[in-house]
């Protein structure tokens, strides 16, 4: 059976629900990195409306987490969006909490997108959903590396220079079927994994996500200088 056998539907998932800690530069109102402002509006606005410029997503869920009342009232206006104050403790909670609260058949799409990442073109997103539709189990957005990469040691010296002939640096959205992620998922709590994304999930249940190339502009905001040049294109 392939994807297009069983009606199915594609919805989007932004887990919401850390403060990101990295992307702190000492704001004494400790606003969670998602909700400051870039070129003029919240972070976490911008990744949704790059969500909902494919039509082809039924339904944008924001994870949250329990207590935010922010996002609620932000993103109130916005088509097809619904807030849900489900996070956990990790990224892999969030999503896990955000997929098994969102009622989807297992044969369902999900496409997890960070916050973080308020430029994704139109393009890349339908260059995704286009490649995962025929490929049955997923993949992710990423980008080959172009910089030399280097290993340090335990004194922060060079180790060694890594052979990036086959290296990608991972982006989302990254789209799964919703059992699948799921089930990985779950296996991965199980035991004890730390995740950085949905991928590494997949990977560990023993699949083999496809990488679709992303956009140099889906660049994720992650230390205090990326809000200046991020938004200098936004």
């Amino acid at each position: 059976m392939n994807s297009f056998d069983t009606p199915f539907r594609i919805v989007a998932l932004v887990p919401a629900a850390g403060i990101g800690a990295r992307a702190s530069d000492a704001r004494p109102d400790q606003t969670p990195k998602q909700y400051r402002h870039i070129a003029g509006r919240p972070m976490l606005l911008h990744a949704v409306q790059a969500l909902l410029s494919d039509p082809r997503i039924e339904q944008v869920r924001v994870v949250t987490a329990p207590h935010d009342l922010l996002a609620q009232g932000l993103l109130a206006d916005l088509p097809r969006t619904l807030c849900c104050p489900v996070g956990g403790a990790e990224r892999s909670d969030t999503v896990l909490n955000g997929l098994e609260q969102a009622g989807l058949a297992r044969h369902d799409w999900v496409l997890v997108h960070d916050a973080a990442r308020p430029g994704l073109p139109k393009e890349a997103l339908a260059r995704l959903i286009d490649a995962c539709l025929e490929n049955g189990v997923g993949g992710l957005l990423a980008m080959p590396v172009a910089d030399t990469i280097k290993y340090a040691d335990q004194t922060g010296c060079v180790d060694r220079t890594v052979d990036r002939a086959h290296l990608w640096a991972a982006q989302t959205p990254q789209m799964f079927r919703v059992g699948l992620l799921i089930d990985a998922l779950r296996k991965a709590k199980q035991a004890g994994q730390l995740l950085t994304d949905e991928a590494q999930a997949m990977e560990l249940a023993g699949y083999q996500p496809l990488l679709v190339p992303g956009s140099g502009r889906n660049a994720k905001v992650t230390w205090p200088d990326d809000f200046e040049w991020v938004g200098s294109w936004l």
